[in-house]
């Protein structure tokens, strides 16, 4: 019994120990707000002001993107990663939510742009 008691407190140390955060970043025209995942509150809410709001991440941790633009919008994201490598992608802003890739230590977002696709 105790060798059961040992090893599930084992397992469970090193599940918590592997665990990995995700906070969520929520754009809505030029408001941007700050939330915890998993108890969806608000960190804070500021507006922004400059070309690119940009969000530090920890290593190992998720940042969620949530892009409610009330039109349909476009915002460059450039993500950089702990190698110092970056990538950029244009996604759509309106009502979508996007996830850091693994790796990923800055996300910069930029303000939301009409473009036409064809």
């Amino acid at each position: 019994m105790k060798k059961l008691t040992l090893s599930i407190a084992l397992v469970a140390g090193i599940m918590s120990a592997k665990a990995q955060d995700t906070t969520c970043t929520y754009f809505q025209g030029k408001r941007v707000l700050e939330f915890d995942y998993q108890t969806s509150e608000i960190l804070y809410e500021v507006e922004q002001n400059s070309k690119y709001y940009d969000v530090e991440i920890k290593y190992g941790d998720v940042l969620c993107l949530h892009f409610s633009d009330n039109k349909h919008r476009v915002r460059k994201v450039i993500t950089t990663f702990f190698d110092n490598s970056t990538r950029e992608d244009v996604l759509d802003s309106k009502d979508n939510v996007y996830y850091s890739p693994q790796g990923a230590t800055k996300v910069s977002v930029s303000k939301s742009k009409f473009f036409c696709k064809l």
